[in-house]
């Protein structure tokens, strides 16, 4: 931690004591810094953080963060607008905290406009180095509270407008609007930047669904909607995740296309399945339940620390059935080849679907990212399929809808494999029929049934 970030979390914890509002906004600021300075992941940071707040300022700090991570590209505009000025010249922190002041003036109309520039003058006389900068924060943002620039024509330059007003790169409205179509395009843009569904997987080795939901009813999670298969369920609020039902292991927090690309392995029962590319344990651990006690789950990742946290989640869902191996799957994998009857490779990818969960990987991928990525996962394709036998077969998934990384890595992989054929058997799967398309493969998207961006196909070796 960098002397400005220690400099920022002491002033929170000082500001806890006196104003507990002030310090939700000013943990919500440090958040939004630390993003941008260090390339650290929201998620991450918001789950260090957020144990430490009542749930009203939890919800509140998620909010701001997450919601001023996705409005970036729109709340820049503007800002260049009211500062008349390049951003890159404005001190960070400083900068960090008008975007999220300006996220607050537009977007969350109950937050009266005064209490939002007074709030962002004093987050800035808090912290050292935005403290000299407190009175240009109180300037632009007064200013933003009497005008609103004016929005780039979209009869002039519709992909320059569309950037704009739906807050996403320039290239990635380009290359959404060639994909999906200028229609599709802008309810996808829109779907990115609403809150992603609170989905869970219940851990039904531990109980029945009735029985865990009954338990985590009584720790005061909010149950709302079911998902499509009888361990998902989407919860309606959550005051307290880390609760005895949590710690008991009666389930996992795990997007619903996340469990729906493991549910296509659909492994036997007592059947050994590999799991490549398994950090950090959420598909492993799903698979470990599905085989059951007489199965095993051999999970397989590079990074180590990665396997550290899918031990301590196999652990606490309790399935002692899961083995854990460091290896490089772009290299030779230390397995037996031509051995096992289910594979998965749940691939590194850009994340391109995941901007809901994610909205700062907008601001960090490059136009090339989904070719570069693509090569990355033909590799680790051929070597995962290597130790799929006769009869057997491998899903490959990636949480990303770039064509590149879908579909483009199992085109050039079945080109190469004349012994490999899509499984299309798996279409009469009643969780998966509606999200498998002519071809067999399963695709999903944030506008299109509230899912993540997800591709998978199911390939079985003749």
């Amino acid at each position: 931690m960098s002397e400005e970030q220690e400099k920022m979390r002491l002033a929170g914890r000082s500001s806890t004591r006196t104003d507990e509002g002030l310090a939700s906004r000013l943990t919500a600021a440090e958040i939004l810094y630390r993003v941008d300075q260090e390339a650290a992941y929201a998620d991450v940071l918001l789950g260090g953080r957020l144990p430490d707040f009542p749930p009203a300022d939890r919800r509140l700090i998620t909010r701001l963060v997450l919601g001023t991570l996705a409005w970036r590209g729109r709340l820049d505009y503007e800002l260049a607008h009211l500062t008349g000025r390049k951003l890159e010249g404005i001190q960070p922190a400083a900068l960090a905290i008008m975007r999220m002041g300006l996220f607050q003036l537009r977007f969350l109309d109950r937050i009266p406009q005064h209490a939002v520039v007074d709030t962002a003058v004093s987050i800035a006389k808090r912290i050292p180095e935005a403290r000299n900068a407190s009175g240009f924060v109180n300037a632009v943002m007064r200013r933003a509270t009497r005008e609103t620039a004016p929005m780039p024509t979209r009869e002039r330059n519709e992909k320059s407008f569309l950037a704009v007003a739906y807050s996403h790169p320039r290239w990635m409205v380009e290359r959404f609007v060639d994909w999906f179509g200028v229609e599709n395009a802008e309810r996808l843009m829109t779907a990115n930047n609403d809150a992603a569904p609170n989905a869970i997987r219940l851990n039904l080795a531990r109980g029945s669904r009735a029985e865990i939901i009954e338990k985590l009813s009584a720790d005061g999670f909010g149950i709302g909607a079911p998902g499509r298969a009888p361990e998902t369920i989407v919860l309606n609020s959550a005051p307290h995740f880390e609760s005895r039902a949590y710690r008991e292991g009666l389930f996992h927090a795990q997007s619903e296309a996340s469990q729906m690309a493991a549910r296509m392995i659909a492994p036997r029962a007592g059947a050994t399945v590999v799991d490549c590319a398994a950090a950090p344990g959420g598909k492993a651990t799903h698979l470990a339940e599905m085989v059951g006690e007489r199965g095993r789950v051999i999970a397989v990742d590079l990074n180590l620390g990665g396997l550290r946290n899918a031990r301590g989640l196999a652990r606490r869902l309790r399935h002692r059935n899961v083995e854990f191996v460091c290896a490089d799957l772009t290299a030779a994998i230390p397995l037996a080849p031509s051995s096992f009857e289910s594979v998965l490779l749940d691939a590194p990818c850009t994340g391109i679907g995941t901007l809901r969960e994610h909205p700062e990987i907008k601001w960090r991928l490059k136009p090339g990212d989904p070719a570069r990525m693509a090569a990355i996962q033909s590799r680790m394709l051929e070597n995962a399929a290597a130790l799929v036998r006769r009869g057997g077969a491998i899903v490959y998934s990636v949480c990303s809808i770039a064509p590149e990384e879908g579909e483009g890595v199992v085109d050039g992989f079945l080109a190469r494999h004349g012994d490999f054929e899509i499984d299309r058997g798996v279409a009469a799967e009643g969780v998966l029929k509606d999200v498998i398309d002519a071809r067999g493969f399963m695709k999903t998207r944030p506008d299109v049934g509230g899912l993540d961006g997800f591709f998978a196909a199911r390939l079985v070796r003749k």
